[in-house]
């Protein structure tokens, strides 16, 4: 059963600067589980042991475009031609309001 897995930059040199790389398994802890063991460290990057082994924070992973949290997280069922899109989550903040022009600011 093949799987395809797109893997964002930051994660790229767990797979030597591969875009996407192939997998199996039949949830998507097994698929983790299956990568690491060609790319040494990735599943590091992706699971939490300290939170009972869910995605970490700070990382979205899709199953053919539907967001696995809403699913069944790390236990979702893989099946063969699935693709798996892995994304770092973005976050952002706000600039000190201090030294914004007046125009520039939120109302």
């Amino acid at each position: 059963m093949a799987i395809e897995v797109r893997i964002p930059t930051i994660l790229r040199t767990y797979t030597d600067g591969a875009k996407a790389v192939e997998g199996t398994g039949d949830t998507l802890s097994e698929l983790f589980a299956d990568l690491d063991t060609r790319h040494a460290g990735i599943r590091e990057r992706l699971i939490d042991p300290a939170k009972d082994n869910q995605l970490r924070r700070f990382v979205n992973v899709y199953l053919n475009d539907e967001d696995v949290r809403f699913l069944d997280g790390i236990a979702t069922k893989l099946a063969d031609g699935d693709s798996v899109t892995i994304l770092p989550a973005v976050a952002g903040g706000a600039l000190p309001l201090s030294g914004v022009p007046d125009e520039m600011r939120a109302v």
